[in-house]
C-alpha cells in the first residue's frame, strides 16, 4: 500500500513538473504587472469604458516593450524609420508634413492621423478609411506597407531575435522569446492605448477650474448652433470628451473623388468619399488638416465649412445641411470666435509628457 502511495505521489509530482515546464515556454502565461489605463475623471463620468482586448491586457512590461518598438527604426527594412517618424509626439503623434515619406523616398497620399484616446474608438475601426479593425491591426500594417517601412515580418522578427535586449523584453511581456508579428503589434497597441489627452483648457473648465473668455463662449455657441457652425453632429458636445463620433462622412471636400476613402475599402459606392471624423483635440499641433492635409491652417478649415462645401459631391453627408449654399456662411467675426473655441482643446501637457517621449 505504501509503495502504491509513493508511486502515486511520484506520478503526480512528475505531472506537476511537466505542467510547469510547459507553462514557462508557452505564451501569455508568464507573471506580468497589470497596468490598467488611467482613465481621466471626465471620461469616467461621461463615456463608456475603454476597449481593452481580453487577449492583450495592459501590463507594465508590454507597455515598455511597445514604447521601445514604437521609437525603434529596427522595424523598417533599412533601420532608418520608426513609427515615431510619422507620428511625432510634438505634433500630438501626427506628421507636420502633408504626406509622410517612406524609407524608399516614396510619398503617401494621406496625412498621418494623430494618435490619442485610441482606446475609446468604440467602432474599433482605424485609419482614415476604416480598413483595419482593432488597434493591434492598425499597428501591424505600416511595417509591410511598400510606401512606409517596406519590409517583411519574418525579417523584423529575425532582427529583433538577434538584438541583445528584445528577446528578454518579449519574454518579460509575453512569456516567450519566440518573436512574431502578433506580439510586436500587441506591444505597440498597448503603448498606443496609454496615449491619453484630457487636460485642455476646456477640460479644466468642465471640471470646474478656470474660466472662458467672451470670445471662447461665443465660439462654443456657434459650434453648437445648427444655424451657425453646426459642428456638433460629427464632433460631439461637452458631454463627449472625445470630440468626435469616430464615424465616416463625406464632408463635401470634392465634387469627384481620386481617393474613395471608406468606399475603397468596402467597395460600396455609397461609401465613396467618406473619411473618418478626427477628434478636434490638439488642433494647435496637428496641422495640416483633413485626410489629405489640404488645409494648412484652422482658418482654411473653417472657411471650407463656411463657404467651400461642394454641394454636387456624391453622397455628401446630410449633416452638411447648408451644402447647397456652399456652407454655413459664418461672417469674419464668427469665424474668429469659432477658432478661439477650437483652440481650447489644445493639451500642452499631452505633447510634453515625458512618459510618451523617446528616452533612448
Amino acid at each position: 500500500m505504501n509503495i502504491i502511495k509513493s508511486n502515486t505521489v511520484l506520478f503526480l509530482l512528475t505531472l506537476l513538473v511537466m505542467s510547469c515546464n510547459k507553462q514557462t515556454i508557452s505564451s501569455y502565461t508568464n507573471i506580468t504587472t497589470p497596468s490598467p489605463l488611467q482613465i481621466p475623471p471626465l471620461f469616467e463620468s461621461l463615456i463608456l469604458n475603454p476597449i481593452i482586448p481580453p487577449d492583450n491586457p495592459q501590463t507594465e512590461e508590454g507597455i515598455f516593450l511597445g514604447k521601445k518598438l514604437f521609437y525603434d527604426p529596427i522595424l523598417s527594412a533599412d533601420n532608418s524609420q520608426a513609427c515615431a517618424n510619422c507620428h511625432n509626439p510634438a505634433n500630438a503623434f501626427t506628421d507636420s508634413n502633408r504626406f509622410s515619406e517612406g524609407i524608399d523616398g516614396l510619398i503617401g497620399t494621406r496625412n498621418s492621423m494623430p494618435l490619442f484616446n485610441l482606446a475609446w474608438n468604440y467602432g474599433d475601426r482605424f485609419f482614415w478609411d476604416g480598413r483595419e479593425h482593432g488597434l493591434e491591426n492598425q499597428a501591424f500594417e505600416p511595417v509591410t506597407n511598400t510606401i512606409e517601412m517596406h519590409t517583411t515580418w519574418p525579417e523584423v522578427a529575425y532582427k529583433l531575435s538577434q538584438d541583445p535586449d528584445y528577446p528578454q523584453l518579449f519574454e518579460a511581456a509575453f512569456g516567450i522569446i519566440s518573436i512574431d508579428s502578433t506580439l510586436v503589434s500587441n506591444a505597440i497597441a498597448q503603448f498606443e492605448r496609454t496615449l491619453i489627452s484630457s487636460n485642455s483648457k476646456f477640460d479644466a473648465y468642465l471640471m470646474g477650474s478656470g474660466s472662458l473668455t467672451t470670445q471662447e463662449i461665443d465660439g462654443f455657441n456657434i459650434f453648437m448652433d445648427e444655424s451657425k457652425g453646426d459642428c456638433f453632429h460629427c464632433h460631439g458636445n461637452e458631454f463627449n470628451p472625445l470630440w468626435t463620433n469616430n464615424a465616416f462622412h463625406n464632408n463635401g471636400l470634392d465634387s469627384s473623388f481620386e481617393d474613395l476613402g471608406l468606399g475603397g475599402f468596402t467597395g460600396d459606392p455609397l461609401d465613396y468619399g467618406k473619411f473618418k471624423s478626427p477628434s478636434l483635440r490638439n488642433l494647435a499641433y496637428t496641422a495640416p488638416y483633413m485626410h489629405d492635409g489640404r488645409f494648412k491652417t484652422i482658418d482654411e478649415v473653417i472657411n471650407h465649412y463656411s463657404i467651400g462645401l461642394q454641394h454636387t459631391s456624391p453622397n455628401i453627408s446630410p449633416l452638411m445641411e447648408f451644402s447647397a449654399q456652399g456652407g454655413v456662411q459664418l461672417d469674419p467675426q464668427e469665424r474668429e470666435e469659432l477658432k478661439a473655441f477650437l483652440l481650447m482643446f489644445s493639451d500642452p501637457d499631452f505633447i510634453n509628457d515625458p512618459k510618451y517621449r523617446n528616452p533612448w
